[in-house]
């Protein structure tokens, strides 16, 4: 979680299938049995994905029958919540296991290891680093263009959003981070670097464009890494985040917005060519027929809240507590007035900030994620 907000989500994923080699290297050593804890998320930019091909996809002997998993709570009903969902999932991780055992992956040769440590680190110190941390007006349009600042003051998750009060990108939690990047559906965390890592090391020699799909075709950790990132453009669109942009951001920030999603488009294009694609998800149509069911109702939620989050920062919301009157000096009880007093800390007039939840909940349930 917090590598991949700090690094990038490539180079936190090389870097934790690294540390697992070497993990592995010390067991053997001193003659341990080793047993890996994975603590994944639920969303592609906290390590989440298709159980199966997660645990496929490790490096060889990091599996030897026996898996320790931690399950994010935003997933557990959808792989625990009925008896025949509960069993399935145990299935799932049980045949994996097995199989991993069984045909474990070759080690990657040392040409895929060069060519993933310099993408790693362009990835990290020029595509993502540079953009997030460096950039002086980044942390300003981030929380202008997200839900970030009404979700810091909404009763939401079970820790506050940031271990500080104050502070820039470093003091924000992990879960936020992605939260709001996944409302607006632009997936920032997820595919930002991969575009710049993947146009670098095909500048600077064409052939590595073969040695990138023999990659993708050969080598699962490689494959499931581009997969996922895959599936999160489908889910994304970066029409809507322009639309948060024009709604919510500052004219002198518009330029930085407009490069973002310029990087996007780029990202997807490289990927796609990378995993030999016409179009994103060719090879899961069942999934790819989902998400464009999804497709409508997530729009019009997205819409809603863009316009609900313009109106919380750009209108009087001031309203009074107190019963109003009419002609004649009776009073009439605001109902919903006198509902929202009861909470002191309230900030936003009635019903937008219940408004906002819901938006929040149902773009949450059609991305299958929340943070």
């Amino acid at each position: 979680s917090d590598s991949g907000k700090d690094a990038g989500r490539f180079s936190a994923a090389w870097q934790l299938y690294k540390a697992q080699e070497e993990l592995v290297k010390v067991a053997h050593h001193y003659g341990i049995k080793l047993t890996m804890f994975h603590g994944r998320g639920g969303t592609v930019g906290r390590g989440g994905g298709p159980t199966h091909l997660a645990i496929l996809s490790q490096p060889p002997d990091t599996v030897h029958g026996s898996l320790a998993v931690t399950i994010q709570g935003e997933v557990i009903e959808q792989s625990f919540g009925e008896e025949h969902l509960c069993f399935r999932t145990l299935q799932r991780f049980t045949a994996a296991t097995l199989e991993h055992g069984m045909h474990p992956p070759t080690p990657p040769k040392e040409v895929r290891r060069r060519l993933m440590d310099k993408m790693g680190v362009i990835c990290t110190t020029e595509a993502f680093r540079s953009f997030v941390f460096q950039n002086p007006r980044f942390v300003e349009y981030f929380r202008t263009a997200t839900p970030e600042m009404e979700y810091g003051r909404m009763n939401i998750g079970s820790r506050p959003a940031k271990r500080k009060p104050s502070g820039g990108i470093e003091s924000l939690r992990a879960i936020p981070w992605i939260f709001r990047w996944t409302q607006t559906r632009f997936h920032l965390p997820v595919w930002l670097g991969f575009g710049e890592a993947f146009k670098t090391v095909i500048d600077e020699d064409p052939k590595n464009f073969c040695v990138l799909r023999e990659m993708y075709e050969n080598w699962p950790f490689f494959r499931v890494t581009i997969d996922l990132v895959e599936m999160v453009f489908k889910k994304g669109d970066p029409r809507i985040a322009e639309l948060y942009d024009h709604l919510l951001v500052a004219e002198d920030l518009q330029d930085l917005g407009n490069t973002l999603r310029q990087k996007y488009k780029e990202t997807e294009n490289l990927l796609l060519q990378v995993a030999g694609h016409k179009e994103l998800l060719a090879g899961n149509p069942t999934l790819k027929q989902k998400l464009r069911l999804r497709e409508p109702y997530l729009t019009t939620l997205n819409v809603q809240q863009a316009y609900t989050l313009r109106k919380m920062r750009h209108l009087d919301t001031s309203f009074s507590s107190s019963p109003r009157t009419v002609d004649g000096g009776t009073p009439r009880a605001n109902k919903a007035a006198e509902l929202v007093s009861l909470n002191p800390t309230t900030e936003y007039a009635p019903g937008l900030e219940d408004t906002l939840i819901l938006t929040m909940k149902g773009i949450a349930a059609g991305m299958q994620n929340t943070g």
